[in-house]
This record gives C-alpha cells, structure tokens and sequence, in this order.
C-alpha cells in the first residue's frame, strides 16, 4: 500500500465525475459530470477552468485526428463546440433512451470509439458494446454485463481490457487492431461484493493503462485505485481521499501526472463529512509513464 501526496484540481465537485481524458494538443484535462450535464475542462500550468452544458448526460470523451472533442452521451455521440458550445450530432443512441444510457468509452489503438452502456433498472444483465468506426455505429456485443466500463488497451494493441462494474469483475480479451474483433474474452479479477464484509474494497471503475502495460483501475466505494499486471496480480494499491473514485487518465508534459474523478451524488451525509473531497477531482505524481491516447479516426 501506498500513502500518496494528492492535489485539488478543480475545486468545484462533481455529482459524478467521469471520463478523465488528457487533452496533449491543449495541455489541458477534460472529464464529465454525468448527472450535473456538463463537460469540464481545466489548464492545470494556469488553473483556467471552463465548462459546458449538455443536452443530456454525458459519459464518455475522445478526440478526433483533428483535435474535435466527441461526447458519447444518453442521446448519441455528438461533437462539441467549445468554441461556442454547439452539439453537432455524429451517431443517434440505438438503444431505449428511458432504460439505457451510453458510459464508459475509450478509443482503440486503430482509431475506433468504443463506448459501453449502463442499463439502469439493473434487474438482468442487458448492457451492451458498440463502435463507432469512421462515423458509422455498430454492436459489437450485447448482454453478459450490467455497467460497461473500463476500457482500455495494452501498448500493442492486442489486449483488450473491460470491467462490468455491477459483477465486480475484470476481464480482458484478445483484440485485433486491424478489425476491431475481440475474442478468447476471460476473467482476469473478480473482486469480493459483500458491502459488509471485512474484505470488501470497491468495485471497478473507470481504467486506464500505463507505458509497461500495467491497468489502473479505480476502485468505486473502495476508496482506492489499483494498478495491475496483465497477469491480473495487484501490484500497487494508493489509497485514495475519496471513497467513490470514478475514472483516471495519465496527464502532464511526462504522462506521470495521474488524475482522478470522483462522485458525490447520492452519497450519505456521513460518507461526505469522512471524505470531503468527495466529487472533485484530484492528481498524484507516479513513478511510471502513461500514454498518450489514441484520436478516433473518422
């Protein structure tokens, strides 16, 4: 376990912050709040904040190859403005906009936009995978999962990592870059999912992974973020000011800067007075380089 030193990014917290995404062109920190309908970016050199509404939630942020910012939100993908703050629809929502919303989304190493959704009643396993390559909007998989997130992809591009938050699991697949198919998907954590028991240390969130191939997690209700090796063995644990964090992304001139969203929605008065910073986002220095990531590719 680790004790590390965390800084206050933006002051201001968030209901549910998410979507963590380092902007290199602008130098800049991107992230959602889905519930309080904004996209939020900061300059951390000047402290600059700025943000913009949404028509709906959005969850899920890429840049394309010529620096336009991409909003998976419950209605569609969009691209925003931050200019002026206008929504230019890119993709439609193919699903049940009252029972389903899009979530967590990353870019794969070709350039394609994955993004996984959450369907809320939360009775059966009814999420579901889609893609969007070169401005079309596919299925990639559907069930087996209740809350998409944690996606990510090893250096190579030939590992696929994804987290269904709901069953407290991990899983990771073979991936091929030059079609985007996933196959030979397995199991590479379960975690314990009695809130109760001493063992109990969250669920897995958003994710992202480092320059040796190493997948953080963020560990919602678990306090901490873990990072681990392809094999699946937890290789460090920092335990975090925040009980609920949400999403990270690597950041910096030198990608060593680690970046945190959290949550605060929802969460009891007692939990909030324990964790005041519940809802903010928060950064570490680490000792291992991120990536930079990939710009969807339209």
């Amino acid at each position: 376990m680790a004790t590390e030193k965390f800084e206050v990014v933006h002051d201001a917290p968030m209901l549910v912050g998410e979507s963590a995404l380092w902007h290199e062109v602008e130098s800049a920190l991107y992230w959602v709040d889905i519930n309080g309908l904004t996209v939020n970016r900061v300059h951390p050199a000047s402290g600059k904040f700025s943000y913009w509404k949404m028509g709906s939630e959005p969850s899920a942020l890429a840049i394309d190859d010529v620096n336009n910012l991409m909003v998976a939100t419950r209605r569609g993908i969009v691209y925003l403005n931050t200019t002026d703050g206008s929504e230019t629809p890119v993709a439609d929502a193919p699903y049940d906009v009252s029972k389903v919303r899009f979530n967590d989304g990353r870019v794969d190493p070709a350039g394609r936009f994955w993004i996984g959704t959450m369907y809320e009643p939360r009775d059966q396993p009814a999420a579901e995978m889609y893609v969007l390559e070169r401005g079309k909007l596919r299925r990639a998989w559907s069930g087996g999962m209740t809350n998409s997130n944690g996606l990510a992809w090893s250096p190579d591009g030939r590992t696929m990592y994804h987290a269904d938050t709901t069953t407290h699991r991990i899983d990771c697949y073979d991936f091929d870059p030059a079609t985007g198919v996933q196959s030979n998907g397995r199991t590479l954590l379960t975690f314990p999912s009695d809130k109760s028991a001493p063992d109990y240390g969250g669920r897995p969130d958003g994710a992202t992974v480092d320059s040796e191939g190493c997948y953080w997690v963020a560990m919602f209700e678990g306090g901490r973020v873990l990072r681990i090796s392809p094999k699946g063995e937890i290789l460090r644990e920092l335990r975090v000011p925040v009980r609920c964090p949400t999403s990270l992304a690597f950041g910096g001139t030198d990608l060593r800067t680690l970046y945190i969203t959290s949550a605060s929605h929802g969460r009891s008065a007692q939990e909030l007075a324990e964790y005041p910073l519940s809802g903010k986002v928060l950064c570490t220095r680490v000792d291992v380089a991120g990536r930079e990531e990939p710009e969807y590719r339209d």
